[in-house]
């Protein structure tokens, strides 16, 4: 493998900036395969559950799809919750931060309030805050989420329920995660 020349950035040349940009373009071309295995790991994440995580994303896909939501709802879904190992406390943002060169802003959007409004079903048992949703009531896609976090995402915890494979699945975030990102058609299609 070559390696850049400099030790600072600002020291970097034309070539090093090509160099690596290459190198960029084949990790991004790898995506849609590095998202399918970073899901896999989500076998062995947050325990507690009747249900490994993986499952909870494959029935909330699954829901999605049975329900006619459109492809970027059924990855969405599915990835929604990818970021519980590497970021506990904010896994909602950070799902929401990988699919968003992807996806409409409103997705983008509702994936990244959902930790947030997922309360309402449990923080009362915590003595937290049920209600921190309130403050988005007027937000246009608040009951986008409301939605999201009802019938897709809060009832995906039945080991009874019979979800889609990983694989079913795959050709989907293949399609996601090879578009151009930031397309405007796309994140922003008003």
């Amino acid at each position: 493998m070559n390696t850049v020349s400099f030790s600072k950035m600002s020291d970097g040349s034309g070539a090093d900036y090509r160099m690596l940009a290459e190198y960029e373009r084949d990790q991004i071309n790898a995506l849609p395969e590095n998202i399918l295995s970073q899901l896999r790991t989500l076998e062995t994440s947050l325990q507690g559950y009747k249900i490994h995580r993986l499952e909870h994303a494959l029935q909330a896909a699954t829901r999605a799809e049975r329900e006619g939501m459109d492809i970027e709802w059924i990855v969405a879904a599915l990835v929604h919750d990818i970021g519980d190992g590497l970021a506990p406390l904010n896994h909602s943002q950070l799902a929401a931060a990988i699919i968003r060169p992807y996806v409409r802003a409103e997705v983008t959007w509702v994936v990244e309030m959902h930790g947030l409004f997922q309360m309402i079903y449990y923080a009362h048992h915590l003595d937290l805050d049920p209600n921190g949703r309130d403050q988005y009531k007027q937000h246009p896609w608040y009951n986008s989420c409301v939605r999201f976090c009802e019938r897709l995402d809060q009832c995906s915890f039945d080991p009874a329920y019979d979800s889609e494979t990983l694989q079913h699945f795959a050709p989907l975030v293949h399609e996601v995660f090879s578009r151009a990102p930031f397309q405007p058609a796309i994140v922003n299609p008003e």
